[in-house]
């Protein structure tokens, strides 16, 4: 039967590797996914905004899950939440 001191020096390495993938990986995107959720769910009417394809416009209207953004005159798009990229300020 091994020893403590074998074991620990057996399964330390896979600990060391699953923190690294942890703090360098797994939380960072899990934050980002939180933090653009809160984003696409609080867009509104009146926002500047930029869809992920670079077409900058604003929100005419606002629907459960797509967006009508105003690009030009006269020119109204739909578009999913999911396409809106970023709000700009």
């Amino acid at each position: 039967m091994p020893d403590i001191n074998q074991l620990f020096g057996l399964l330390f390495p896979f600990v060391i590797v699953f923190a690294v993938f942890y703090f360098l990986i797994w939380r960072p995107q899990s934050l980002e996914q939180k933090k653009r959720k809160a984003m696409l769910e609080s867009l509104k009417k009146g926002a500047a905004i930029v869809t992920t394809g670079g077409i900058h416009g604003t929100i005419i209207v606002v629907k459960k899950d797509s967006v009508i953004v105003k690009i030009a005159d006269k020119v109204e798009v739909e578009i999913d939440r999911t396409g809106v990229g970023f709000v700009r300020d």
